[in-house]
């Protein structure tokens, strides 16, 4: 099979604010997934879609199918753009379809799908202007976050607030630096645990993976912010937290945090793969945080391989997985 492996290089350029690149791919993810699919028995095309022209290079250069991790160029539908050009030139690819991509990226919206469905989730409040009145129902601690985006741009420990004055001051900070909608959300206090789902015949929950922040506390970061994905394993910094995967979770509740990401996953419409992160409060009830249809891959550092390595799977049966489970989702799709 001819693979092509679209994806956005992570590039240094001091002119771009700190996150600007975080969303993307580092050239350690981008050549250990070439070289599980060629050492899987296919060959691979590497496009970088930030070439110009690239509609017509899959015009040009047709494959049987595009291995996507690709974030897009711009906007807040910028995730669907690579499978949108696909769908419309008919060629078949991993991963979920626009529909989900830019679902999953509006942070409020998915939040109202998942309400729902019943799934639970902090409540919140959309701010689309800086001196909103805060609804009444909402109860502090809250955090305040960019709607349209994702690896935890634009959130930091100083995000977490505990009155309106400190509320405002960085709702206001937010849209102005990232000029879009903000979500504020009542901050869930518990374990953070993130769940990932593979489809390969049948979507399946893999082992529940535990994050704990308490060695992180010199670093003055107690949850997944910015600072904790981008230099996570920083001895300098002070953000090395433990991993507990599987997670320290009894049997009823180990469960019910797997179905809640089973119903998030197809709620969402997903395809092949996704993350759901979770905050699981003291009652013991799995908060959904987000879903991440295009979660990282990176083999040493991503939260999914570590889930998956944790189910016995090798970093090559991860890749081969999700190719499988969009191949097969393709000829169910050509049956007459």
């Amino acid at each position: 099979m001819r693979v092509a492996l679209t994806y956005n290089l992570k590039k240094k350029d001091q002119t771009k604010p700190a996150d600007y690149f975080s969303e993307f791919d580092s050239e350690e993810t981008i050549s250990a997934i070439s070289s599980a699919i060629r050492n899987n028995g296919h060959t691979v095309d590497l496009v970088d879609v930030e070439q110009p022209n690239l509609f017509s290079y899959f015009k040009n250069n047709r494959v049987d199918m595009v291995f996507n991790i690709a974030e897009g160029k711009s906007g807040r539908f910028r995730e669907a753009e690579i499978p949108a050009i696909l769908d419309y030139l008919d060629i078949p690819y991993t991963g979920s379809g626009t529909f989900s991509l830019a679902l999953a990226l509006n942070k409020a919206l998915t939040k109202k799908i998942l309400k729902a469905e019943n799934i639970p989730t902090p409540n919140f409040q959309v701010f689309r202007k800086d001196d909103e009145k805060l609804d009444g129902s909402l109860r502090f601690p809250l955090i305040v976050k960019p709607n349209f985006e994702g690896s935890a741009k634009g959130i930091s420990a100083s995000n977490v607030v505990d009155n309106e004055g400190a509320l405002f001051a960085k709702v206001k900070e937010i849209r102005q630096l990232y000029s879009q909608e903000v979500l504020v959300e009542e901050f869930i206090e518990g374990k953070e645990l993130t769940v990932g789902i593979l489809e390969n015949g049948k979507a399946i929950a893999l082992p529940i993976l535990e994050i704990d922040f308490s060695s992180c506390q010199r670093s003055g970061e107690y949850f997944y912010s910015w600072r904790m994905k981008e230099f996570q394993g920083s001895e300098e910094f002070g953000l090395i937290p433990t991993f507990h995967c599987p997670a320290r979770l009894d049997k009823d509740t180990e469960k019910l945090v797997k179905e809640t990401a089973l119903k998030t996953h197809q709620a969402v419409g997903c395809f092949d793969i996704s993350r759901t992160d979770f905050r699981l409060s003291a009652d013991g009830i799995p908060y959904v945080l987000e879903i991440n249809p295009l979660p990282g891959l990176n083999p040493k550092e991503s939260n999914f391989p570590i889930m998956a390595y944790a189910a016995g799977m090798k970093y090559e049966n991860i890749i081969e997985a999700i190719i499988s489970s969009a191949s097969e989702r393709r000829g169910a799709l050509n049956e007459p």
